[in-house]
């Protein structure tokens, strides 16, 4: 993770949630005021986004202590305290909730995308993700991804070529959009070009791609489609694909699922903050 793209996007989110200053916490505790805090985790699922925690109270105070007891990708249960917090309770509290919401979504993406790959149960096949982010939150989700156990697509329309229907449509054909693009992208970006037909799988192979995206093809069709691409090329599926039909496409032979669902369907895990002795009724959090 870009430790200079973190601090930058975390004082962004901090600055909406904070604004001039924290009124109520202000309010009731100084500076001098110094406790503890824990994180701790309320349903069973895979933690992502734990580091984040640190970057973030270093942007308030060096001197706040975040300890981990856990460390990204690992699987957690109900009742698990992932890390402790010291410092000035001001700062503890006024941080708590950015960094919440972000581990919380955070973790939320890597449980399902660990989820689907555990569905899908294939030694051959792998699961990525799609550019259908959270406006601002690309970096942290792509990340979460990965510690799911899945891969990345492309982070942007910046590095690497992706060849839609509407790009065909005005080139004229695939092989019309294909050379247009080799004449202008350098040889180290690779070309992905989306097909819906048999016609259309085997110009995308005479023209050269890297790889070839079969959208909202069902899993009989996309085994045959698959046996049309040489080894050369990677082959990709995406469309409609979820957790209760994807075991359908384990034996397509397939290299990649690309899941839009992994970051765009997601419900965050359930992750609480509590300072020593804040507990209530078991586990009122103070955090809202």
């Amino acid at each position: 993770m870009n430790l200079i793209k973190l601090k930058y996007l975390l004082q962004q989110l901090f600055i909406e949630d904070l604004g001039e200053r924290d009124l109520t916490t202000e309010a009731i505790f100084s500076l001098d005021d110094k406790e503890c805090g824990q994180f701790l985790i309320k349903e069973d699922g895979i933690i992502a986004g734990l580091p984040i925690m640190k970057t973030a109270y270093q942007l308030f105070d060096p001197t706040i202590q975040v300890t981990l007891h856990a460390k990204d990708g690992d699987n957690v249960k109900k009742g698990d305290v992932v890390a402790t917090v010291c410092g000035p309770i001001v700062h503890l509290l006024s941080g708590e909730r950015v960094i919440l919401n972000l581990m919380q979504r955070m973790s939320g993406i890597a449980t399902l995308t660990n989820k689907a790959i555990q569905q899908l149960n294939s030694t051959h096949t792998k699961i990525c993700d799609t550019r259908k982010t959270t406006p601002g939150l690309r970096m942290l989700e792509k990340y979460a991804v990965r510690y799911g156990g899945g891969y990345n697509h492309r982070y942007g329309l910046y590095d690497a070529v992706m060849i839609k229907d509407n790009h065909i449509a005005h080139a004229g054909s695939i092989t019309k959009a294909v050379e247009k693009v080799k004449q202008q992208i350098g040889h180290m970006v690779k070309i992905e070009v989306e097909t819906e037909s048999k016609e259309e799988i085997i110009e995308a192979v005479k023209a050269g791609v890297d790889v070839i995206l079969f959208d909202n093809t069902v899993p009989d069709v996309m085994k045959e489609y698959v046996s049309l691409v040489p080894d050369t090329i990677i082959t990709e599926a995406s469309g409609g694909i979820t957790l209760d039909t994807i075991t359908d496409y384990r034996h397509t032979g397939v290299d990649y699922i690309s899941l839009g669902m992994l970051t765009h369907s997601v419900q965050s895990m359930d992750i609480s903050f509590n300072i020593a002795g804040g507990k209530k009724h078991g586990d009122n959090r103070i955090n809202r």
